[in-house]
């Protein structure tokens, strides 16, 4: 009995400021963002989703909003599926003027690895991989997405493949609106799939996530 988890990450977020939005509320998606929420329903359209669930943040909400109408179903909300934590929230981020300016920051940055800025990658890994796996058994042999953000997206998916889970944040797959899909046999993972339904515009550099 195959089952596929698509975690979708959200679409580009309006943020004339540039600034790390994390967990803030109030970040909405932008005019393009809006329009890689229906690319991402339209590349989704004739599959078997049974069940549409997204972070409680106001972006993956939108973008859950053209899936679920769709396949005329209701969004379920969950707080595993949440953007990490982050320091530098709120914050511009940069060495000559931004939070990397202050030597108040300099102590959140002794350890890449964990990161000493926020949540730790394996705590975000565990949070996600639960989350994956209650919408899984939820919808044995049926599709689901899930909306959430490029860091615990990318994390789990380097868990589950067995990577180690610190990383070049500018090395992640994980575009803007694409899918990252588990697909499962039960419970053992079969494969993981990854695409961009927005195309090349997937690629923007993003400064929240």
């Amino acid at each position: 009995m195959r089952t596929t988890v698509h975690l979708l990450r959200h679409g580009e977020v309006f943020n004339p400021d540039g600034v790390l939005y994390g967990r803030l509320p109030g970040f909405h998606l932008s005019d393009d963002g809006k329009q890689m929420a229906v690319d991402a329903s339209r590349a989704l359209e004739g599959r078997d989703v049974t069940e549409v669930v997204a972070s409680p943040l106001l972006r993956a909400q939108q973008t859950a909003e053209p899936i679920a109408d769709v396949f005329g179903l209701g969004i379920t909300t969950d707080e595993r599926l949440i953007e990490s934590e982050n320091h530098f929230e709120g914050m511009t981020f940069g060495v000559g003027d931004g939070a990397l300016k202050n030597p108040r920051n300099w102590p959140y940055l002794r350890n890449p690895f964990a990161p000493s800025w926020g949540e730790h990658y394996l705590a975000v890994a565990r949070r996600m991989l639960h989350s994956v796996e209650d919408v899984r058994d939820r919808n044995l042999g049926h599709e689901v997405v899930c909306v959430s953000h490029q860091l615990p997206i990318w994390t789990v998916r380097r868990y589950v493949e067995g990577r180690r889970l610190w990383h070049r944040p500018d090395r992640r797959q994980c575009g803007l609106a694409s899918l990252t899909s588990l697909v499962y046999e039960g419970e053992r993972l079969l494969q993981v799939g990854y695409s961009e339904p927005a195309g090349e515009v997937s690629r923007r550099p993003g400064v929240g996530a």
